[in-house]
């Protein structure tokens, strides 16, 4: 059974990075499906293809001017650090915070997608509209207009 499946609420309506995303479902599944014995590999495809990812959509963000580059890259960041503490915790013994990883990587994505990079899509295929940004931890996001 899959962990996450594809559907149109995961669909942002930019090409390039639903493309992306559809590989990510992919590969998160595999992940979560797969036989032990190939668990690292299957990881290290999983965090190759996010780094890709996050680098993609980051740099969109950098190009674009997109105000809210700073929230959305650290939370990038954050996710590649607990890919990567997995692959050492796993090379330490304990495989079985793959299929964690894994179980957590559906939901979060989830929320990611409906978020942060509905926002992202919507800016690029507008950009004067304005998106909102980010403040101060604890305050409100207000829109920033181009």
């Amino acid at each position: 059974m899959a962990l996450l499946d594809w559907s149109d609420a995961l669909v942002l309506g930019n090409e390039p990075m639903d493309d992306t995303h559809r590989e990510f479902v992919a590969l998160l599944n595999a992940l979560g499906e797969g036989p032990e014995e190939s668990a690292l590999e299957r990881l290290d495809a999983f965090i190759a293809h996010t780094e890709a990812h996050f680098e993609q959509e980051n740099q969109w963000m950098r190009e674009g001017n997109f105000p809210m580059l700073h929230c959305h890259s650290q939370e990038h960041d954050g996710v590649l650090m607990v890919m990567r503490e997995v692959r050492k915790y796993y090379l330490e013994g304990k495989p079985q915070l793959v299929q964690v990883l894994a179980n957590e990587m559906g939901v979060w994505f989830t929320q990611h997608a409906a978020t942060m990079d509905a926002m992202l899509a919507s800016y690029l295929a507008n950009p004067s509209q304005g998106a909102p940004a980010c403040q101060p931890e604890g305050e409100a996001c207000a829109t920033v207009h181009s």
